[in-house]
């Protein structure tokens, strides 16, 4: 073997090297291209869904509110105790030689004196 022959195979080799290298690069921008295009569309499938459960949670409160408030209609219209507990409680009111105890809770009670401090 000669100097040249070993420089010869110096060379290949040093060219197969930056092959090996450049392909690496030429790979790895094909799969950043290809990421590029799909993250975007993506995060806005996720932004989609997140909307959708929060929707459909809004949804679940307002059919719970309904069905609270139907059963509290069907009562006042079928049940006249139910009329009268209400009504009475609401007015103040109470029967002749009853008594009435109220509980109410610290927040009503600041409620209450948030009222009567605007007066």
């Amino acid at each position: 073997m000669d100097y040249t022959d070993f420089r010869a195979r110096r060379e290949a080799s040093l060219w197969q090297r930056w092959n090996r290298v450049l392909l690496t690069l030429l790979f790895l921008a094909a799969w950043l291209v290809i990421v590029s295009l799909f993250v975007p569309p993506w995060k806005k499938l996720k932004l989609g869904h997140d909307e959708i459960d929060k929707l459909q949670q809004q949804r679940d409160e307002q059919q719970v509110l309904l069905s609270r408030q139907t059963r509290e209609v069907n009562l006042l219209k079928t049940d006249p105790v139910y009329l009268e507990t209400i009504a009475r409680d609401r007015l103040d009111l109470m029967k002749e030689g009853e008594t009435v105890f109220r509980i109410e809770s610290a927040s009503a009670q600041a409620d209450k004196r948030k009222e009567s401090a605007r007066r």
